[in-house]
């Protein structure tokens, strides 16, 4: 039991961040699904990072673990601008935008990873190599029953998503600018009416995005393939729009249904232990997540009612 506790949420924490990233920018008007290019561009600027500092400055991979998320955040923030850029300035449909800003990333981070591995590392490999995290237990905590699990071998990144997860709630429901992005994205007009640029707070909104987005990467990176590689392109940034949708674009929903999707994981991948299956059934498992992501979809997404100007391209001088 412990274990699929600590596994699930070490799966559902970075995949909420990355919703909540999403959350920011649907509820502001702009629709995103570019969180999986986001999160993957995220990862190698935060992996680049790393593994140019641990050549060039003689410093251990390990001790770079929070340059790495400051990085992995930069990168995504900067790389959603381009998105941005497209669908508020050059008012791009924003589906489209997504998808190529996904193949973009796939592809540019892929040939990038290889060229500097080839010229400055003297490799030939299309991977940063970046090992596993350390892990940490919070003492008196770790030893209540049951819940005691979430506190044991924790990684240290589950403990700043909390925190940022906090943040970003207080911030879209607590503050002025949390309102108006909210107003962005069911009446644009009103904020404009208000003497607010829409496109600022909707251009401010998707850059939150790709920052959460790149964090939430690298936080894979570090937990689930120890590298970063074309691995980190697992649908996870499209798990993360399901998790959000299935939430209602509420923050609070949004942590049930990726703490539900993180339990999958883990109470499959430890069936199969149990059970014993061959490797090709134990992968079979690992499916669940998105099996699930289906069925809520299919059963739930009637209910779901998304911000009313979500995907609209907004026209001043429309009325």
């Amino acid at each position: 039991m412990d274990t699929i506790i600590i596994d699930g949420l070490s799966f559902a924490l970075p995949l909420f961040i990355m919703a909540i990233g999403g959350i920011y920018s649907e509820k502001s008007g702009i629709t995103n699904l570019a969180i999986e290019g986001l999160q993957g561009f995220g990862a190698f600027v935060g992996a680049l990072a790393v593994v140019l500092l641990s050549k060039f400055a003689n410093l251990e991979v390990q001790s770079l673990f929070y340059v790495a998320l400051i990085f992995s955040m930069l990168g995504g923030m900067v790389y959603s601008m381009l998105h941005a850029l497209l669908c508020i300035n050059f008012k791009a449909n924003q589906v489209i935008s997504g998808v190529v800003i996904n193949i973009l990333a796939a592809a540019l981070t892929v040939f990038l990873t290889t060229q500097v591995n080839s010229l400055m590392l003297g490799a030939v490999s299309d991977k940063f190599q970046l090992g596993v995290s350390n892990r940490l237990t919070i003492p008196v905590l770790s030893s209540i029953p049951v819940i005691g699990a979430m506190f044991k071998s924790i990684y240290p990144f589950e403990i700043v998503i909390v925190v940022i997860a906090f943040i970003a709630w207080y911030v879209l429901y607590k503050t002025r600018y949390g309102l108006r992005l909210r107003a962005c994205g069911d009446n644009p007009h009103s904020v404009d009416a208000a003497g607010v640029e829409v496109s600022k707070i909707r251009f401010k909104a998707v850059m939150v995005s790709g920052a959460l987005s790149g964090l939430g990467g690298m936080c894979f990176a570090y937990s689930i393939s120890a590298n970063f590689s074309p691995s980190i392109y697992m649908g996870y940034g499209y798990l993360a729009i399901a998790a959000l949708i299935f939430g209602n674009w509420k923050i609070l929903s949004t942590l049930g249904a990726c703490l539900l999707f993180g339990f999958a994981k883990s109470g499959g991948y430890k069936l199969g232990q149990v059970l014993e299956l061959p490797s090709t059934f134990s992968d079979l498992i690992m499916i669940l997540p998105y099996v699930i992501t289906l069925l809520l979809l299919i059963f739930f997404s009637k209910s779901n009612r998304s911000p009313r100007a979500l995907g609209e391209i907004y026209d001043k001088g429309k009325r």
